[in-house]
């Protein structure tokens, strides 16, 4: 069984920086992708970034500029990187593991757990 460790999270003023990390032994090995969604309460999940498995990233028009994916082969281990953040940036995150290859390609999506983030304005 996968084990995810997320990492992270916390709270800041508006205009701070945070980071959510999350580690997935075997991530490199079944070149996957990674994928960080938030929710905020009472609110709707949402997408907010992706690293795609050629090593591109996509991230949410709302907060292109201010976050950035980067990636650790050696530990495998994805973090978020978020700067310049607003009050609307609150809510919990978590990463999915997407369009892995290997043996994993036959599996779900391996889920982190819910990290908190909160902004204050």
């Amino acid at each position: 069984q996968v084990h995810v460790m997320a990492s992270g999270g916390g709270s800041v003023q508006a205009g701070g920086s945070l980071s959510v990390s999350c580690t997935v032994p075997g991530f490199t090995s079944n070149r996957c992708g990674m994928e960080w969604h938030r929710q905020a309460a009472g609110k709707q999940r949402e997408w907010v970034s992706t690293l795609n498995t050629d090593g591109t990233v996509d991230y949410k028009d709302s907060v292109k500029g201010r976050f950035n994916i980067s990636k650790d082969t050696a530990k495998d281990t994805v973090t978020l990187q978020m700067n310049s953040l607003k009050a609307e940036d609150t809510a919990m995150y978590a990463c999915k593991t997407s369009f892995c290859r290997g043996s994993w390609s036959l599996e779900p999506p391996h889920w982190g757990r819910w990290t908190q983030v909160t902004v204050s304005s």
